[in-house]
């Protein structure tokens, strides 16, 4: 017993110093990108950039994304009560949803805005949409490393504010291309050009966001488990004659849940058939939270269907 004691308080504390770490990227991201913002709507207005003004609405769904992912992280650190038996850990996965539904608009709204540019290009003040988006560009590069120090490759919520800061990044390459042909070539429809190009980044990044978010709310499969593998490695189990009724989803990032019928083939040795598969579950498959029916054969499932999927 006291391995498994020790087991689950290691796993623990590791899984509590990415949260830690994941908040003050989020945090100090989240400071550096809205401030930079708020520069780029004066700037945008100021030099009359479509651009610039593209590039910061994908900033604000930026610092949205950063704001909401941190807001999640704390809320999901909440205690479970016995209304929300899973804590608040779903709220990080509507925040993505909501995150990327902001991104489809703003990109539809730039869409508009570029077409009517496009029909009649405006002035634009090029030297200083160039010093806002060279600023800009830099700014992106110092939240992007902030975030790479935050568990990226296995949280949604800082994965998709990671890859907002790498969009937001492309703007302000968008950005600085254009002021340069403005400014060397009085190309007045490089401004709008530009900001649809930042429109497309801002629309396929919304639309994944809101792709893997609206999965998890259906309760879908996670993609990096099979089913069928892990059904047959449950069976594979001595004295395990069937599995039925297997569900996975996901509970937040990072934390799949299973809940199966196992079958014995005789009415012994419940308890050791039990942890095997919790133990086959967890180290093999990382599900740190299953639920297990263990039947007999003599009296099979006692659902009140008969049969379970």
């Amino acid at each position: 017993m006291g391995h498994s004691h020790s087991h689950s308080h290691s796993h623990g504390h590791s899984h509590h110093h990415h949260s830690t770490n994941n908040k003050k990227a989020l945090l100090t991201a989240f400071i550096l990108i809205a401030g930079f913002m708020v520069v780029e709507v004066i700037g945008g207005l100021v030099t009359n950039s479509l651009a610039l003004l593209s590039d910061a609405g994908h900033m604000l769904s930026d610092a949205a994304a950063l704001g909401l992912s941190f807001l999640a992280i704390k809320l999901g650190e909440k205690k479970a009560t016995i209304s929300k038996s899973f804590g608040y850990k779903r709220f990080e996965i509507i925040a993505a949803w909501v995150n990327g539904v902001t991104l489809l608009l703003i990109s539809l709204y730039i869409f508009y805005e570029a077409y009517h540019r496009l029909l009649d290009p405006p002035e634009v003040q090029s030297l200083g949409m160039l010093t806002i988006s060279v600023i800009g560009l830099i700014v992106n590069i110092i939240a992007a490393f902030i975030l790479m120090s935050g568990d990226k490759d296995h949280n949604l919520n800082v994965r998709s504010a990671f890859l907002h800061v790498i969009g937001d990044l492309l703007g302000s390459v968008g950005a600085i291309t254009a002021a340069l042909l403005m400014y060397f070539f009085g190309w007045g429809i490089a401004d709008p050009i530009a900001s649809i190009i930042v429109a497309i980044l801002v629309l396929i990044s919304g639309w994944r966001v809101m792709k893997d978010s609206f999965h998890i709310l259906m309760e879908g499969t996670p993609e990096n488990l099979n089913p069928e593998t892990i059904k047959n490695a449950l069976l594979k189990i001595g004295q395990v004659s069937d599995v039925h009724d297997l569900h996975i989803w996901t509970i937040t990032s990072g934390f799949p849940a299973l809940s199966c019928h196992v079958v014995l083939t005789d009415d012994q040795g419940h308890d050791a058939v039990l942890k095997k598969a919790q133990g086959i579950l967890h180290d093999e498959y990382g599900i740190e939270h299953s639920t297990i029916q263990v039947e007999g054969k003599t009296e099979g499932c006692p659902s009140h269907h008969g049969t379970c999927n």
